[in-house]
């Protein structure tokens, strides 16, 4: 079983897009994509600059039809044995399982990142960070002492905290011991109770969507579990906004339901980066390029 991932926010680099348009199925597809969104995807994956495709109202909608116009690519009209979504990736990897069209998941994304975006203006000023090493318990226990939501479980001893802009600092001022704490580029504490705001707008987003069943497996990042009704798998993706990511248990059931290799969608290279370290021995290709395709279709055959 091959499990095809969609990478979530943070991936998304200038330019990304450029090598894409080459293939003229993808251009097609990041064309419909965009129109779905009322963003234009093209634009800000060849020209925009860090900052521009930073903003959530952007990134999140960029990543989703980015994962979609090369998952596709890369499975033609078929749908992936196994597919998962690191938080926003989940509306990519609805899509690719047959759960959310393709122009339902753009509608929501943009739904979701403007009202992610609000939700973070709203309120005091709030950050997230990586903890990278160091005990767990030990850092479960600093994260708590500064107030602070273990937002993202990634796997391979790391750890996303996000709380208030001032917890941040203080903790990444004060590490816990054989640790290393990195304040991440963002916009707001995303996975925590600060969003609860928009987890109204995109539920009323969601109401307007007929969802379909998974085609295969589709895990959530919630918990790791299999998502077997579309409703479920909808409804989950709704709450996902305010509550924590748990990557590593993504990870754990990937292994429990003997998955033989990883291809990480476009802008592919953080997921695959996870699973070298938690899935070892798991082969894995992430697609930055469309030269990585020719590898990623040698390792479904593996599978066929």
């Amino acid at each position: 079983m091959i499990a095809i991932l969609c990478p979530g926010q943070g991936a998304q680099t200038p330019g990304m897009l450029a090598p894409w348009l080459e293939l003229p199925e993808v251009a097609e597809s990041l064309a419909g994509l965009s129109e779905a969104a009322g963003v234009d995807i093209v634009r800000h994956g060849t020209e925009s600059d860090a900052d521009t495709i930073r903003d959530t109202a952007v990134a999140q909608p960029l990543l989703v039809a980015t994962a979609i116009a090369t998952g596709r690519a890369l499975l033609g009209g078929a749908a992936p044995a196994l597919a998962a979504g690191h938080s926003v990736g989940e509306l990519g990897a609805a899509a690719l399982a047959g759960v959310l069209t393709d122009a339902d998941a753009m509608r929501l994304v943009a739904v979701r990142g403007a009202a992610m975006a609000r939700a973070a203006a709203s309120s005091e000023p709030t950050s997230m960070a990586a903890v990278l090493g160091g005990d767990a318990a030990e850092v479960a226990a600093a994260l708590e002492k500064h107030g602070l939501t273990p937002a993202n479980v990634n796997g391979g001893g790391q750890v996303v905290a996000a709380g208030a802009k001032a917890a941040i600092d203080a903790f990444v001022a004060e590490p816990p011991a054989r640790a290393r704490v990195i304040e991440l580029q963002v916009a707001g504490a995303f996975h925590t109770t600060y969003m609860v705001p928009a987890v109204a707008d995109l539920d009323a987003a969601a109401a307007q969507v007929s969802p379909g069943e998974p085609a295969g497996v589709l895990l959530s990042n919630a918990d790791g579990a299999k998502v077997v009704d579309g409703a479920d798998a909808l409804a989950r993706i709704v709450r996902q906004v305010a509550n924590p990511v748990r990557w590593d248990l993504c990870m754990e059931t990937m292994l429990e339901l003997g998955v033989t290799g990883i291809v990480e969608v476009a802008p592919g290279g953080v997921l695959a980066g996870l699973a070298k370290r938690a899935m070892k021995g798991v082969p894995s290709v992430a697609l930055k390029t469309p030269d990585d395709l020719a590898a990623a279709r040698d390792l479904l055959e593996t599978a066929a």
